[in-house]
């Protein structure tokens, strides 16, 4: 068995917690990755699954490996494949050994799915659940290793799995999503491809929503769809001032020797209030902690 790669530090730019954007870029398109790394994605993610056709699968795992073993301006992660399948597994006996900064693991359903993924490769992993069952393991899988970094659904998948025909009916997977990854201790989930890129106004709805679920960050497929995502996870300048005003407000409070007291609006404030503040701010400025 080869030994797992060493964990880097990550590079230069925005923590994980705080990332809004997951450019997906095919592993067999060199150009595109070049150029994402130079646009406005927050981080970008190099696919060996859906986007790479069964011909070419060898050519892309040569060189996601190359790929993950460079310096780069912002994160680089590595969609492989379903872990349990042939491609799946030469996907990680190719990548054993080298530096990867993260590995997105598609239909992730069992504990066992990620020991055999952290037995080649040593990285944070993003676990996507596009299966009912992943969905109902969403927290058990959320606590299988401390590698385990971020949630994701797979909608389409997962609205297929189910039978679903709209995409309100995976409003309560959503909710068990967030509600399994704070519990864990992770960052809100990372919410998933929205498939109609010409459809700009649709996902700046969706994102707001998500966003306001607790969700943080998306996936997204093509460059124009980079800047909504970024917006919606963005706080606007109207909130990080009253969030700077709700926190000098607890600490006048504090020195008063009160822990919660009525603004100016007549609105009850309390350190949970604050707590969301500090959120609010942390966003701001890209100064996030994992938890």
């Amino acid at each position: 068995m080869t030994a797992a790669s060493p964990v880097g530090p990550p590079p230069a730019g925005r923590p994980l917690a705080a990332v809004r954007s997951w450019l997906y870029v095919p592993a067999t398109r060199p150009d595109l990755l070049d150029k994402a790394m130079r646009g406005d994605a927050d981080a970008v993610v190099l696919d060996l699954e859906d986007s790479v056709p069964a011909h070419r699968k060898d050519e892309a795992r040569a060189y996601a490996a190359g790929a993950a073993a460079r310096t780069w301006p912002k994160p680089l992660w590595i969609r492989v494949n379903q872990v349990r399948l042939p491609d799946g597994e030469a996907d990680l006996a190719a990548l054993a050994g080298v530096p990867v900064q993260g590995l997105r693991l598609p239909k992730c359903e069992a504990p066992q799915q990620i020991a055999a993924v952290l037995r080649h490769v040593d990285a944070p992993l993003h676990l996507l659940l596009e299966t009912a069952l992943g969905v109902e393991r969403a927290y058990e899988l959320a606590t299988a290793a401390p590698q385990v970094a971020l949630l994701s659904l797979g909608e389409a998948d997962l609205g297929a799995d189910l039978r679903v025909r709209t995409g309100a009916a995976l409003d309560w997977a959503r909710d068990r999503t967030v509600n399994a990854a704070r519990a864990a201790g992770l960052a809100g989930p990372v919410q998933s491809v929205w498939t109609d890129v010409a459809d700009l106004d649709g996902l700046t709805a969706s994102t707001e929503r998500a966003r306001d679920r607790g969700f943080h960050g998306r996936s997204v497929v093509h460059p124009r769809q980079i800047a909504p995502v970024n917006a919606a996870f963005t706080p606007e300048q109207g909130e990080i001032e009253d969030a700077r005003r709700l926190v000098d407000s607890l600490r006048r409070a504090g020195d008063a020797g009160s822990a919660a007291w009525l603004d100016e609006h007549g609105r009850l404030i309390d350190p949970a209030v604050v707590a969301q503040a500090h959120w609010v701010l942390e966003l701001a400025t890209g100064r996030v902690p994992a938890g």
